[in-house]
């Protein structure tokens, strides 16, 4: 697989460490554990921040152009499916945040408010992941030629560079830490 490939995929692994933390969170909770709410929302922030705000933005204003420029449908086709699964991983996003801020203020329902929405994202994800691995970047990486692949990563690079000070390691190391502390 070519380098602007290995680059999502790499980021994939990233996103499954606080996957992982969050499947950790729900565990516990699920276990009547009382789990800081602060955790909840660190969790929300990288996935955030790092799924949505950097990895699909990737996704989205640079590799869904270059493929729809080579033929691959946006509209009825696997790209407008992608973009729609990473809408509705942004609705359940916004259910977390609101159930976590319940939790925070001591709403008894709110550990089974985060659970489940927690669960459908997780699921969702792991499934959208899935897919983008193992369906569309092995398609792109046989349909862009090399001069797609090197314009890819430059623009990868111009995406890394409005990070707001945060580097990809960063959200690495992040992601270590929530998967050290909380994934079971």
């Amino acid at each position: 697989m070519s380098k602007p490939f290995h680059i999502l995929k790499h980021e994939h692994r990233v996103i499954e460490r606080g996957l992982r933390a969050l499947d950790g969170v729900c565990m516990r909770l699920e276990g009547g554990t009382a789990v800081p709410a602060s955790v909840l929302f660190e969790i929300i922030d990288f996935t955030t921040a790092f799924a949505d705000r950097y990895h699909h933005r990737k996704e989205e204003t640079v590799l869904f152009p270059f493929l729809e420029r080579r033929g691959i449908p946006r509209e009825g086709g696997p790209l407008g499916a992608m973009e729609h699964e990473h809408q509705i991983e942004r609705e359940l996003i916004g259910d977390l945040r609101q159930a976590a801020a319940l939790y925070r203020e001591g709403d008894v329902t709110a550990a089974t408010r985060f659970v489940e929405a927690a669960r459908a994202f997780l699921q969702l994800l792991v499934g959208h992941i899935e897919k983008e691995d193992n369906i569309l970047f092995r398609l792109g990486d046989e349909i862009l030629d090399d001069e797609d692949k090197a314009a890819l990563i430059e623009s990868f690079k111009q995406v890394d560079s409005e990070l707001g000070g945060r580097t990809p390691e960063d959200f690495e190391r992040i992601a270590s830490e929530l998967e050290e502390k909380w994934a079971m």
